[in-house]
């Protein structure tokens, strides 16, 4: 596969010139140098003017390391575009380069079908300064998170750096320890000097060796050079010894391995094996496999998947103060999450506010106490994702919940000034008349939760005045008079006309109008005067108030009349009527309470437009405002599934149109709104319906005029190149005449396909066609063509093309289909005529479709009478053009005609017969011949494919008569049905004689001699038994049984049996007098022969008796 070929250059240099080949503008050069700590940026620029899809682009280290997984801090990758000259120019960045950083890069684009790659090279010097100092620093681990596995050192380090300053000891060159150390030893010298990156050393270490290569004798076949496995995924590493019976070792960075579930080594032959099981980043190592002296090295990349981002990140808008947790989800457990705030990725320290927690798949970023300073854009990245969230963070605002209300009280009364602010934990102090007040056995001061208080004891007249409470860190103050009533008494008794004494300093606004909010205690202190003493009434229009407990209530004092609504609610507003009287008079007063409220919640709120980040939202205000103008409103915004609400205002919004911005496209969004008046906010509206911020898409691309005739114009033009989240529903083509400026849609329709006809325009016009991109947000920009389009048709000469395989003769079957096709060219369109044989054709035996490019020639089911020369004429006015076709349907010939036996001969017949009157309209390829005998009618195939109109059948039966049938064939098969000769194949028997062979009778004599002998026994006493042997010999021989050399004679007690040379002797229940030797001899005429055995016999026992 091609590679791709990014250009590279060191910051603050120019680049040099390099050969510019494949899909790439430019490359990076082959050799780059560069200094420890500074920056250097690689460049590639690839031309897509020529490619179908946007091209990949793709960094890779050695040959499998992806660096699109090390983006971070220490590698940034950059991609842009420039729409003028159609070119992608790809940076990769490396910031303050390491010695770890040299090697061997490649980059390489794909686009589709097509890929380009380059190589180059790195290669890193220290500064001067630095150089004996800091040569082992580029090995040491910056960030775990980028290159995790078992050598981890940092504790190490730490320690390290913690321990006084000694003297200087002598300089170790680790290079030369690691050349001459053994393998086994890197570990230990990699920690006795501090190195955590040993597997960057011992690449490094690899180029700098110039030995030449050891002769190996052990092993026909090394390891690979390298592995590469994905993570949790199986890798078998083999290779193969000249001794099958030797053993093995296997190493991991000089450590033996043990057999395992994990690690399973195998033998088979010559061939050895290291199966490392689910695999993980521990397990990307150096590995060795150990034969004597010999050794075959080898090293595993394990890859670890990307991992992807399932939650995505929620914004916050929180006060100063508050806790922040910013929580995703991601698709791995323990996969590494570097957070960043704006561009400084953020780390855990002891000193930091950030503090960072993992739950499974879960990772949170935490700010305990959020301050100005934090707001801003916070990100979350994974190898395989990114996600964000913006945080808003606005200065606390103190709300008063209950103000400070006037009091007027009488000497050694107690007077209480009482408020309730938003937050319990602010403070305050409380001023009279601008002078600090300090508690004293009389004056109290206390503060519990959100409430503040001022307790007076005692009233004297000096505690009159203003009275004010200051919250500490606030620009806000409460104030309240402290009015003393005294009391005068009259010494001379007299009747006094009753009076009401209205206080209008406190709720009231006007002389008979008192306000409350709406849950709060109204509490009417009326001071009555009058002598004798007045009667007083209370009444809400025509009922009188008369009771002295309950929420509603009338309390009577001397000289003062309270009147209570507790928990005030909007029944309670309505003008109430105090009558006061005595015998010297009366008075009225008429007072008006005003309930008044929070507002009721906004209605209908939806999202009319949207945008690219935006979107506008519109409502209606609240059904009942409260009793209080609507100041404004607040407006919220959630992401849908989410719970968390973000605010989007913190000072009231007067209209009922809002703008909401930065917002994220493609993402579905939920608002509400609040509403505000003097008294408070309202409850929440309900949600509006979820809608997603989207924009149009870019212009359509390559716009071009693909034909144009009298009336008609082909556009074809490409995507846009952006279409974002909302998709593509369509294109709309407009056109207007040269000069003019009113465009005429020219479909009604989207058009869904990217071309398009547009017809009924007038002859030799100019005009100008332009194409706009829809989607659900609206009209793209339009993609007009350069120039106008002059409508007026090209002659074109007719041309038929006609398909190679229809220049000859275009054979079918009977039955088959006809289908063909027969591209042409021309302009204007040209009329086609199809001819048979110079007559028109058949329009019932043909079917023909034109149009304006092809013709298409249809038989349904071909038959006999279809086959002929077709002729095709295109004509254009006086110019034509003309096509021939030759078709032949073909079908199975007839059979042959006149077959007949011509010559009999031996076990030969010859046949001849004549060629089928019907050949089917196909050339006939031979014939099929079978024979059958009379008798058994059985037919067999004697020739297949004969050419000729004869032949001959041999290896005929003597003595049978034989008839023969031939079957005719050509390009469709065998004929249907044979012919029959009209005369027989008699094959005649002919005289023979039989010649006997004398017959010599074989001499069978012979001694008899035994085939098996008599085997010795030992049996029971009382159990019957038998011995037996075999014998042969002829003439048949005479058997004589003996025991102990005495004939057996005719004894009942034992059987002599002879069963085809068998010989057997049963002996009936023998006792122990029947032991002895027993002997079989045979004997004819032409010798003798013998044979014996011992027969043992022993009394049974009783088991019983014997264990007594």
């Amino acid at each position: 596969m091609p590679e791709p070929v990014p250009a590279a250059k060191p910051e603050g240099e120019e680049s040099g010139s390099t050969e510019l080949t494949g899909l790439f503008v430019e490359k990076p050069p082959d050799n780059v140098v560069a200094v420890t700590g500074t920056d250097i940026i690689f460049i590639a620029k690839v031309d897509s003017s020529k490619l179908t899809r946007k091209p990949t682009m793709k960094w890779l280290k050695g040959k499998w390391l992806d660096l699109g997984s090390k983006a971070g801090k220490h590698m940034q990758f950059k991609e842009t575009y420039d729409r003028n000259t159609k070119v992608y120019t790809y940076e990769m960045k490396i910031i303050k380069v390491v010695p770890g950083d040299a090697g061997g890069y490649r980059c390489e684009v794909t686009s589709k079908d097509k890929c380009d790659s380059c190589t180059f090279e790195i290669s890193v010097e220290a500064a001067q300064q630095e150089q004996q100092v800091d040569i082992l620093s580029a090995f040491k681990r910056a960030d775990a998170g980028e290159d995790e596995g078992d050598l981890d050192f940092s504790a190490l380090l730490k320690a390290a750096k913690k321990k006084k300053p000694q003297k200087q000891e002598e300089q170790i060159d680790v290079w030369e320890l690691l050349k001459s150390a053994h393998p086994s030893e890197y570990e230990s010298i990699a920690f006795k000097y501090g190195i955590t990156d040993l597997r960057g050393m011992l690449k490094r270490l690899k180029k700098m060796k110039t030995v030449e290569p050891k002769h190996t004798e052990a092993f026909l076949k090394k390891l690979e050079s390298c592995y590469s496995v994905d993570k949790g995924k199986k890798i078998v590493l083999m290779c193969e010894v000249v001794d099958p019976t030797v053993q093995v070792k296997w190493l991991k960075n000089g450590q033996e391995i043990k057999p395992s579930a994990k690690y399973i080594m195998e033998s088979d032959g010559n061939i050895r094996r290291l199966t490392i099981n689910k695999t993980n980043l521990a397990d990307d190592a150096a590995y060795e496999c150990v034969v004597g002296e010999d050794k075959s090295f080898t090293e595993v990349f394990v890859k670890e998947p990307p991992v992807t981002i399932t939650k995505l990140m929620d914004d916050y808008h929180v006060v100063v103060g508050e806790r922040v947790e910013f929580e995703i989800e991601v698709s791995e457990e323990g996969a590494h999450v570097m957070w960043f705030f704006e561009d400084v990725e953020l780390h855990k320290d002891k000193d930091s506010k950030f503090r960072f927690k993992k739950d499974g798949k879960k990772h949170t970023l935490i700010i305990q106490e959020a301050t100005l300073d934090d707001i801003g854009m916070y990100h979350a990245w994974t190898n395989g994702g990114h996600t964000k969230g913006e945080l808003e963070v606005e200065e606390k605002e103190l709300e008063v919940l209950q103000d400070i209300a006037d009091l007027t009280v009488k000497a050694t009364d107690q007077a209480m000034f009482k408020c309730e602010v938003s937050d319990d934990k602010v403070t305050g102090k409380w001023f009279k008349d601008g002078v600090e007040v300090l508690p004293s056995e009389r004056i109290k001061m206390t503060h519990i939760g959100r409430f503040h208080r001022l307790i007076i004891d005692e009233v004297k007249p000096e505690d009159a005045g203003d009275y004010t409470f200051v919250p500490d860190g606030y620009a806000l103050s409460l104030s309240a008079k402290l009015n003393f009533l005294e009391i005068k008494i009259d010494y001379v008794p007299r009747q006094d006309p009753p009076k009401i004494h209205l206080d209008t300093t406190g709720n009231m606004v006007s002389q008979n109008t008192i306000i409350v909010v709406a849950g709060n205690k109204l509490r009417l202190d009326v001071e009555i005067s009058g002598e004798p003493a007045p009667t007083v009434v209370w009444s809400k229009g025509d009922k009188a108030i008369t009771e002295s407990e309950g929420r509603v209530r009338v309390e009577s004092r001397k000289d003062l009349s309270c009147f209570v609504i507790e928990g005030a609610e909007r029944e309670d507003e309505g003008n109430y009527t105090i009558c006061v009287n005595n015998p010297a008079g009366e008075d009225k007063a008429v007072l008006f309470v005003k309930i008044v409220d929070v507002p009721d919640p906004p209605e209908s709120v939806k999202c009319t437009s949207v945008g690219e980040d935006c979107a506008t939202i519109t409502w209606e205000p609240p059904k009942f405002d409260g009793g209080v103008p609507v100041k404004g409103y607040l407006m919220e915004r959630k992401k849908k599934g989410s719970s968390r609400w973000t605010k989007l205002n913190f000072d009231v919004y007067e209209s009922t149109t809002y703008e909401a911005k930065r917002m994220i496209e493609g993402v579905l969004y939920e608002m509400r709104v609040f509403a505000v008046n003097s008294i408070g906010m309202s409850q929440p509206s309900l949600n509006s319906k979820p809608f997603m911020p989207i924009a149009p898409t870019s212009e359509p691309t390559r716009l071009v005029v693909h034909d144009v005739t009298d009336s008609t114009c082909t556009l074809k033009w490409l995507a846009p190149e952006k279409i974002g989240a909302g998709g593509l529903d369509g294109y709309i083509i407009e056109y207007c005449k040269e000069g003019d400026t009113e465009w005429v849609v020219a479909n009604k329709d989207l058009c869904e396909r990217q071309g398009y006809v547009v017809r009924g325009l007038p002859v030799g016009e100019k005009i100008n066609f332009r194409v706009v991109a829809v989607n659900i947000a609206g009209h793209s920009a339009p993609a007009t063509l350069a120039q106008p389009v002059t409508i007026r048709e090209i002659v074109e000469y007719p041309k038929i093309r006609l398909p190679r395989e229809l220049r000859t003769k275009y054979v079918r079957k009977v039955g088959e289909k006809i289908n063909l096709t027969i591209p042409f060219q021309g302009k204007p369109r040209p009329v086609a005529n199809w001819y048979k044989d110079g007559q028109p054709i058949d329009p019932k035996m043909v079917n023909v479709r034109t149009t304006n490019v092809d013709s298409i020639f249809f038989i349904r089911s071909a038959e006999r009478e279809h086959s002929g020369k077709y002729e095709l004429v295109l004509q254009i006015e006086n110019m034509e053009d003309r096509a021939a076709i030759e078709i032949r349907i073909v079908d199975k010939p007839g059979p042959p005609v006149n077959v007949k036996v011509t010559d009999v001969w031996g076990f030969n017949a010859a046949l001849e017969w004549e060629v089928p009157k019907d050949d089917g309209n196909s050339e006939i390829t031979g014939y099929t011949i079978q024979k059958a005998d009379l008798k058994t009618k059985e037919w067999f195939t004697v020739y297949e494919h004969n050419r000729r109109t004869n032949c001959t059948c041999s290896d005929l039966i003597m003595g049978n008569e034989y008839m023969f049938r031939v079957y005719s064939a050509n390009y469709c098969g065998l004929s249907e049905d044979p012919s029959f000769s009209k005369n027989t194949a008699v094959i005649a028997k002919t005289g023979l004689e039989i010649k006997r062979s004398p017959f010599k009778e074989k001499d069978m004599a012979c001694m008899p001699k035994f085939t098996r002998p008599l085997v010795n026994r030992s049996v029971v006493a009382g159990y019957s038994t038998a011995i037996s042997c075999a014998v042969r010999g002829f003439p048949k021989p005479k058997i004589v049984w003996m025991k102990n050399k005495m004939i057996i004679g005719e004894d009942p007690k034992f059987l002599m049996q002879n069963n085809q040379g068998v010989l057997t002797l049963n002996i009936r229940k023998p006792s122990t007098f029947d032991g002895g030797k027993y002997s079989c001899m045979a004997v004819n005429d032409l010798g003798k022969d013998e044979v014996e055995c011992k027969l043992d016999v022993r009394i049974a026992t009783d088991p019983d008796k014997e264990k007594k």
